[in-house]
């Protein structure tokens, strides 16, 4: 069974920094990508960033470019995300997902083509 779990979220002021860890468990062989979402209310839920498990590949939504990093770690089968200079409209539930596919690319934009998501952790940014 596949499981996600996120921990790092939390509040912070204007320009500082906090690190989303994305735990997964029960990965199958094959493609997969981990995507990080968030969805502020009122506001449809958009991909931030996702990183390719097989090839390391990695997208960024161009509001946190420069600002995001996205990073994996093989053997504790965890993703990070690191985001500095966080701006009060950073402010959202952040989620990570996991999409399995039998082919490239994996990583996409879209949530519905993932499979799995975890519970979601509350980043807010203060003024």
């Amino acid at each position: 069974q596949v499981q996600l779990v996120e921990s790092g979220g939390g509040l912070v002021h204007d320009g500082g920094s906090l690190t989303l860890s994305c735990a997964a468990s029960g990965i199958m062989p094959g493609y997969y990508a981990i995507g990080w979402f968030r969805q502020a209310p009122g506001k449809e839920r958009e991909a931030v960033s996702c990183i390719s498990g097989n090839d390391g590949s990695t997208y960024y939504l161009d509001s946190v470019k420069g600002r995001f990093t996205v990073s994996r770690d093989a053997a504790k089968n965890t993703v990070y995300l690191e985001m500095n200079s966080l701006k009060p409209e950073d402010t959202a539930v952040y989620y990570c997902a996991i999409r399995f596919t039998t082919v490239p690319p994996t990583c996409v934009i879209n949530p519905n083509w993932y499979n799995y998501w975890g519970q979601g952790t509350q980043v807010t940014v203060s003024s």
